[in-house]
């Protein structure tokens, strides 16, 4: 990439929106636009063919979808930073962009400058995203991590059993609020006590609230 001169490929399935956002880059300067592709798969050739600095890629493409094209182009295409342009702006689909390789994520309807600022801040190297998302994004690092799991050697079920355990619940109610059967229920009581190291009840139960468990009332 050259200082004065930053090379774009663009790819969207809409025709319109393509040649519009064709227009607009092509209009800003320092910016030009070396290649367009329809369909996920045609953008990547189109950045193997031309070695552009920045792809812009929509999420939603017929072929290979956006987030496929981002991990394809992350692998073949290192230098060239993927710039996501796209309508969608749920976590789901905002975090699985990032994860594929995506260095920016701006929401369709975006002004002009904040698109040209984007480009020139992703072929420099740098992340970057629209406001909306970005403030998703720091509140996802900034949110404590979930608690850890106190009983990570059980499985649901067992956890489950020694929840109700812990709240007071006999093994017949137990077996009853599970639909279980009491030998069942049974069994998997003597697990947990295996699993934990255990002798006895009131020691599982002790554990158990220790951890938050048993706070369900019987």
């Amino acid at each position: 990439m050259t200082a004065e001169l930053i090379r774009v490929v663009l790819a969207d399935d809409h025709p319109v929106v393509r040649a519009g956002l064709s227009a607009l880059l092509t209009s800003l300067p320092g910016i030009e636009v070396v290649g367009v592709a329809a369909t996920g798969r045609e953008a990547i050739r189109e950045v193997i063919t031309t070695q552009p600095d920045v792809a812009v890629l929509d999420l939603q493409m017929p072929d290979l979808d956006g987030f496929a094209a981002t991990r394809e182009l992350a692998r073949s295409a290192p230098d060239v930073a993927v710039l996501v342009l796209t309508m969608f702006e749920d976590d789901d689909s905002v975090f699985a962009a990032m994860r594929a390789g995506a260095r920016g994520y701006l929401v369709k309807g975006a002004e002009q400058e904040e698109i040209a600022r984007a480009i020139r801040a992703v072929a420099a190297g740098e992340a970057i995203f629209g406001p909306g998302v970005a403030r998703r994004v720091l509140s996802f690092f900034s949110a404590p991590p979930p608690a850890a799991d106190p009983f990570p050697e059980l499985t649901t079920r067992e956890r489950q059993i020694l929840d109700l355990l812990a709240a007071g619940l006999s093994n017949a109610a137990i077996a009853h609020r599970l639909d279980l059967a009491s030998k069942t229920v049974a069994n998997n009581v003597s697990t947990i006590f295996t699993k934990l190291g255990i002798a006895d009840r009131a020691t599982a139960i002790i554990q158990a609230r220790n951890a938050g468990l048993g706070t369900e009332s019987p």
